[in-house]
């Protein structure tokens, strides 16, 4: 799909993984009906999962719902893109044509174009397929497969910008970030060849290697990298290297998964399987300091400890936050904890010690082996998502603690069947789709009912109805219905049998109008 901006065929954005690499027929077809799918009478080919909202209480922050829902086994609706809302309506939903494509870290961001000198909001997400057993089993669970890339959208729902690698990797789905420099920071990782019998694993395996990289948006030219195996020894993983023998001998003794970079050129790198998290000077490439695993630089308070972390963010005043999974496969005398937000307070002088200052936990009490995420909202509420566990949730920011899950809890709603989402977030977004309305009429005794959508539209109020004897000879007959969810249903006592909607805003103003649908029986 061309962007508005593209000036010639080089400029133009190319889409990438839209297909999955490697091909695969192991997984079931995803359920496309039921109780937990929804389905349109104006969009017969969406079928996004419909979510249960358990808990939607005054005081959450203003925002949509960003997920991307995907599962390891019978996926529950379509895989790919979506927003919600609070009452769990779909806003927006971009499916995939394969559940063996997934995509991942969908989010709001701002694109600064420094010829501009200007910021505009987009969409990005990850988009290719993942390590899932038993569909795929030539890498460690959740790596990327090779042939993926990060999409750029704008707020018309175009494509603005395809991003991809360099030296080899692969685009990772565990973190895009867009700077203000007008570039994207971002994980990238490949199997490097590798003799693992001095970690206890083949000598003709390999180790999944991650790179931090960065380049510029305008020419996709590598400005920045950052190789870890170069500066972090694997024989710290709490992996074992024996685990390789799973994944076609490639050994994950690090899996990167979150970077954050802070004002003054530090970057924050969060190492799940090393139950580390790194703080690096950008400049020299050199490991500043590490809180956690096993040469940690810092002793910890009660229940500061953490394992198989997510979402390593820096927080203001000494702080920094977490999806500290906490569970699973530990090693004997490691005790087990439940998944939770956290955030913890570093104190540098005059020893270094990491206390808690925060936790958000959920209940019923949730253990999530992988993925995650802790969302610092504007209003100071804290946004969960809970990984493998299939549940995303906004508290209030004072949280609460293990047992109490219950306390400060504004927000909950639980995705059906296996289905996951590597995070969620909420973000203020505002959409204006390129293209038009959908319109549907259906017979009802001696009249009608006209279905209305716009996928991605956040300014449709209402809706205007116009029928006539054809389709040149319309005359509005439903002046005004207010908008109901994604589709609302009209009913009209006129025949049509032609029929068209036309979107309004909350002034009454028309915003466009859908083509023209005749009755269906």
């Amino acid at each position: 799909m061309p962007s508005a901006a593209a000036s010639s065929p080089k400029d133009t954005p190319r889409p990438c993984a839209t297909t999955p690499y490697p091909p695969s027929e192991s997984t079931p077809p995803p359920i496309l009906s039921g109780s937990d799918v929804w389905s349109f009478v104006s969009e017969p080919g969406l079928h996004p999962m419909r979510v249960n909202v358990t808990a939607n209480k005054p005081g959450t922050a203003r925002g949509n719902i960003f997920v991307a829902p995907f599962s390891a086994e019978q996926m529950v609706g379509q895989t790919g893109a979506l927003i919600n809302d609070n009452a769990g309506n779909p806003v927006w939903f971009r499916p995939l044509p394969s559940t063996n494509l997934q995509n991942a870290d969908f989010k709001v961001q701002t694109y600064y174009d420094k010829r501009r000198r200007k910021g505009q909001p987009v969409l990005t997400w990850w988009q290719g397929s993942l390590a899932l057993p038993p569909a795929y089993t030539n890498l460690p669970a959740g790596a990327p497969e090779p042939g993926g890339c990060y999409y750029i959208y704008d707020t018309h729902y175009r494509l603005l910008k395809t991003v991809f690698a360099h030296h080899g990797y692969y685009p990772d789905e565990h973190e895009f970030t867009l700077t203000r420099r007008g570039t994207a920071l971002f994980l990238a990782s490949k199997p490097v060849p590798m003799d693992l019998t001095p970690y206890g694993g083949p000598a003709d395996g390999a180790i999944l290697n991650s790179e931090v990289q960065e380049v510029d948006l305008a020419t996709g030219k590598l400005l920045y990298s950052w190789n870890a195996l170069d500066h972090i020894d694997p024989a710290d993983s709490e992996e074992p290297a024996s685990n390789a023998s799973s994944s076609d001998g490639v050994w994950d003794a690090f899996h990167v998964n979150s970077i954050d970079e802070g004002p003054d050129g530090q970057l924050l790198i969060s190492f799940r399987n090393m139950w580390a998290i790194y703080n690096v000077s950008k400049r020299s490439g050199k490991v500043r300091w590490q809180l956690g695993g096993k040469k940690s630089d810092f002793t910890f308070g009660p229940n500061a400890d953490f394992y198989w972390q997510h979402d390593a963010r820096f927080r203001p005043g000494n702080r920094i936050s977490m999806f500290d999974d906490g569970c699973c496969e530990l090693p004997d005398g490691e005790p087990e904890q439940q998944s939770h937000g956290l955030i913890l307070n570093l104190d540098f002088l005059p020893s270094r010690r990491a206390t808690v200052a925060k936790t958000y936990y959920h209940e019923p009490p949730l253990y999530s082996p992988t993925q995650g995420n802790t969302q610092a909202l504007p209003n100071g509420n804290q946004f969960i998502g809970w990984g493998q566990s299939p549940y995303y949730s906004e508290y209030a920011g004072a949280g609460n603690t293990e047992g109490n899950g219950s306390q400060n809890l504004l927000y909950d709603a639980e995705l059906p069947g296996n289905n996951i989402s590597y995070r969620a977030f909420r973000n203020q977004w505002v959409g204006t789709p390129y293209y038009p309305p959908r319109a549907a009429a259906r017979a009802d005794g001696r009249g009608s009912v006209v279905y209305a959508s716009w996928n991605g539209s956040t300014q449709t109020r209402a809706w205007q109805v116009l029928a006539g004897p054809n389709a040149h000879s319309l005359s509005v007959v439903v002046k005004r219905a207010k908008r109901s969810g994604f589709e609302t249903a009209v009913r009209t006592g006129n025949p049509g049998p032609y029929f068209q909607v036309k979107a309004l805003d909350a002034a009454g103003k028309v915003l466009r109008a859908s083509r023209v649908v005749k009755l269906a029986g």
